[in-house]
């Protein structure tokens, strides 16, 4: 796994200074290499600005109370050694510092201005926020929103000291108001709330700076959060051998419902097929039949009459990944169509309608998802089944993924901009690639297709997930503007041999 993939959340990031401290590194040490960070980074920053005829650079560095603030006490110190006129601005009493951030402040040869909106007055091309950082508690007070208001209205560009003020770092949440940062810079590795929405969209370019954190304090934390992508999952992705047929790449069953909704069902198969299953077949209710078989040709089509007739072509073993829910209708015997598909010994993605029907006896869903790591259960809910699923849940959705991962023993993919793959264990990845095209109808099925195709393969279930998440959003992104679920599947051959070439897949 590529070092920098992890994401630390705020208690992770607390227990990690910690163990530093504790193996030799002070955490003062971290503080200066932190603030050199910053500097280098607002440094970067003001030569990417246009020219300033007649006016000498100027930085506003916003400091608050805490670590952070400490940070950009370091910072403006390093700023002022480089030539550059800072002017430093602390939120509350300099009396009240403690630790790290008062000898940072105390190390500061500089005045300290009183950090209120009318400090904004004087002219600064860059304001350094270091009011709050990730560990922001309970809500931004009335001072610090007032002057968070008045940095977004100066429309100054801003560096964020870790995370943008007001942003939680752990939940992406927005705590009252929020500092709109051009640039985000942090430190040891990235946090959820980089990833998260709404954090995310306050964050601009997210940059990460080594100040020097043993890998080893990082495996003592063991973080159970991840930046989704090939290095997270590239490990077990499927590798095609030279002396392999269609069945020893697997054999998908998508399970279609009647005439009228039957294009959910005809859009996964299609994507199971282009990620690599060796067979797909789209099993079909007989009056279904005629039109399925009308508008596919490489995916196979076999009608099937009940939970009977499913089971009887479930018990070909090759047969070992199935897809259950899109355009199956809420009604009639979709969870006995469901249940059969769970007692098959199949691999099975569960998604759309089926997560709807089950939402009126979840309890009886999960009592019967296999606890399997060789046949494992992907539950994709959007937002809204998600809520008719697991109603009781809350929190941010990083939290309400893992909760209902654990509960259904599923791995659980909540959908969205910032979709949150979890599993049973703890073990959760949040998406970040999905452009706002993906919002549109067929593109869920899409996604449930390639889950399926990929389990096909043998992938393990959280691994299948987060690739298949991953390499949708990929699609969407070389498709571009325009898209329509359908184009999805033929932007796959292209990001398909990118990551070949990443993985050095033949």
């Amino acid at each position: 796994m590529r070092r920098g993939l992890e994401l630390l959340t705020n208690e992770e990031m607390a227990r990690a200074d910690r163990l530093a401290a504790a193996h030799d590194m002070p955490t003062r040490t971290l503080m200066e290499r932190a603030g050199e960070a910053v500097a280098i980074a607002a440094q970067a920053m003001l030569a990417e600005l246009p020219a300033n005829e007649g006016r000498p650079r100027n930085v506003l560095v916003l400091c608050g109370r805490g670590a952070n603030g400490g940070d950009g006490f370091v910072a403006a110190r390093f700023l002022t050694q480089a030539g550059i006129a800072v002017r430093v601005a602390l939120l509350g009493s300099i009396a009240k510092l403690r630790g790290d951030a008062a000898l940072a402040a105390a190390d500061w040869p500089g005045a300290i201005e009183i950090a209120a909106p009318g400090c904004l007055a004087a002219p600064s091309d860059l304001i350094i926020d270091a009011l709050l950082g990730a560990g922001l508690k309970g809500e931004v007070r009335q001072d610090c929103a007032a002057l968070i208001a008045a940095v977004n209205h100066s429309r100054i560009p801003v560096l964020a000291v870790d995370v943008p003020s007001g942003v939680d770092g752990t939940t992406g949440a927005i705590i009252t108001e929020a500092v709109s940062a051009r640039r985000t810079i942090t430190f040891v590795r990235r946090k959820p709330g980089h990833l998260l929405l709404p954090g995310r969209l306050v964050c601009g370019t997210v940059e990460l700076a080594d100040i020097g954190m043993p890998d080893f304090v990082l495996a003592e934390v063991a973080v159970q959060t991840f930046d989704n992508g090939p290095d997270l999952w590239g490990a077990v992705y499927p590798r095609p051998k030279a002396d392999q047929h269609k069945y020893d790449r697997g054999h998908a069953v998508v399970v279609a419902g009647p005439p009228e909704s039957g294009g959910a069902a005809r859009l996964g198969a299609r994507a199971a097929l282009r990620v690599g299953a060796g067979l797909v077949t789209l099993a079909s209710p007989p009056e279904a039949l005629p039109i399925n078989a009308c508008h596919v040709n490489a995916v196979m089509v076999r009608a099937f009459d009940g939970a009977a007739g499913l089971a009887k072509m479930l018990d070909d073993r090759r047969k070992n990944a199935v897809l259950i829910g899109p355009g199956l209708g809420v009604e009639g015997n979709a969870l006995e169509l469901t249940m059969t598909v769970l007692r098959s010994g199949a691999a099975a993605v569960l998604d759309a309608d089926v997560i709807t029907a089950a939402s009126a006896n979840p309890p009886h869903l999960f009592a019967n998802i296999p606890h399997s790591a060789v046949r494992p259960v992907v539950l994709t809910p959007h937002e809204g089944e998600f809520e008719r699923l697991f109603p009781d849940l809350a929190g941010s959705k990083l939290e309400r993924a893992r909760a209902a991962a654990a509960r259904s023993g599923a791995v659980v993919v909540l959908k969205g901009a910032d979709t949150v793959i979890a599993d049973p264990a703890g073990r959760a990845a949040i998406n970040s690639n999905a452009p706002p095209a993906l919002a549109t109808a067929g593109s869920g099925d899409v996604l449930a297709g390639l889950i399926v195709g990929l389990l096909a393969q043998g992938m393990p279930g959280f691994e299948a997930a987060a690739a298949a998440v991953w390499l949708h959003g990929e699609a969407a992104l070389a498709f571009g503007p325009g898209l329509i679920s359908e184009d999805l599947s033929g932007q796959l051959p292209a990001v398909l041999r990118q990551l070949a070439a990443k993985l050095d897949v033949v």
